[in-house]
């Protein structure tokens, strides 16, 4: 199932095309999205952008892992990890399926 990674010239090449700004313009969009939407989440903001997911910044405790090549245990440091959480709208669009309804995103 290795689909076709879209990168940010893609997202640049369809602002491009279907919003008819200049190539440089479309660019310079994008971009200033993708740098706000960071921007956010560096502060520890949720990012939820309707009809497709939230992106949420957690803080993980510190706790044992283990080595899984010697079995040592080693301490693993607290730290933020950021997790995406698709809405209902976004999962039934992936899967090809009508919504219901009863789910809320």
């Amino acid at each position: 199932m290795a689909g076709r990674t879209v990168t940010r010239a893609d997202l640049c090449e369809a602002v491009y095309q279907q919003v008819g700004l200049s190539r440089t313009e479309s660019a310079q969009l994008v971009e200033m999205v993708l740098k706000e939407i960071a921007d956010c989440l560096a502060r520890g903001e949720t990012v939820k952008l309707s009809s497709f997911g939230s992106f949420v910044v957690r803080d993980k405790g510190e706790r044992i892992g283990r080595n899984p090549k010697t079995g040592q245990e080693v301490p693993i440091e607290p730290r933020r990890v950021m997790v995406f959480k698709p809405s209902s709208i976004l999962k039934h669009r992936i899967n090809g399926t009508e919504p219901d309804g009863t789910d809320e995103d």
